[in-house]
């Protein structure tokens, strides 16, 4: 074989694996930005029927073709949930937009009738028609939060029956639960309602001056509304 000839067979041999490899930075690379850029969905948002503010019963198909957050809340709360109203608030004027909506349900409905859920939301500001305060029966709310798979405490058990998680619910047009994926490309399922101490949402303080999540949500909600 001539000098020439294996020469070209050298730079063969280096031009291939150099070829696979750029291919695989560049597979890498677009994976990345699909998890940058997409949504996973989790399932679909569970059946509901309650009663809002306005005495109107309020399902899960009355929201069809909306984009929605879930969380569940009471009025009476003096930790978290005064937090989480503060954070719906300014997402709610961040989106102002017709598909958008909020469905906050009560785990206190003895307390939280419609009436004062009424009240409830004159004083926290709630403005768009879409914002729905619900209440019913406590058993059916409990077994509501399990299929959310977010956490309530047991009615039963006095010390935990008004404990509750802070998660949200992120809720597309078509009825399924969706969220972004984490730095490790790991679907993190819910979104927090607290404040924190921290930028990176690590430390969670009532009155904290971060809310990582409520600007997460606000990007994902415009991504579902586009």
């Amino acid at each position: 074989m001539s000098k020439t000839k294996k020469q070209n067979n050298t730079k063969r041999k280096l031009i291939i694996p150099i070829a696979v490899i750029a291919l695989l930075f560049l597979i890498i690379g677009v994976g990345m930005g699909y998890f940058k850029k997409n949504l996973y969905t989790i399932m679909k948002v569970p059946d509901f029927e309650l009663t809002d503010q306005n005495n109107k019963n309020i399902t899960n198909k009355d929201m069809l073709g909306k984009v929605y957050l879930v969380e569940f809340f009471f009025s009476k709360c003096p930790t978290i949930c005064p937090v989480m109203n503060t954070n719906m608030r300014a997402i709610e004027d961040e989106i102002n937009d017709p598909n958008f909506g909020i469905i906050s349900i009560s785990i206190d409905p003895e307390n939280d009738t419609p009436e004062l859920l009424k009240e409830h939301s004159k004083k926290i500001g709630a403005k768009s028609p879409n914002w729905h305060f619900l209440t019913g029966d406590r058993a059916y709310i409990g077994n509501l939060a399990d299929q959310f798979d977010i956490y309530v405490g047991d009615k039963e058990d006095e010390s935990e029956n008004l404990n509750h998680s802070g998660m949200i619910a992120l809720v597309d047009q078509d009825g399924n639960l969706r969220c972004r994926f984490n730095k490790e490309n790991m679907p993190i399922l819910y979104y927090s309602g607290l404040n924190y101490s921290d930028p990176e949402g690590k430390v969670p303080a009532l009155t904290g001056k971060y809310h990582p999540d409520r600007e997460l949500l606000i990007e994902d909600i415009k991504k579902l509304l586009k």
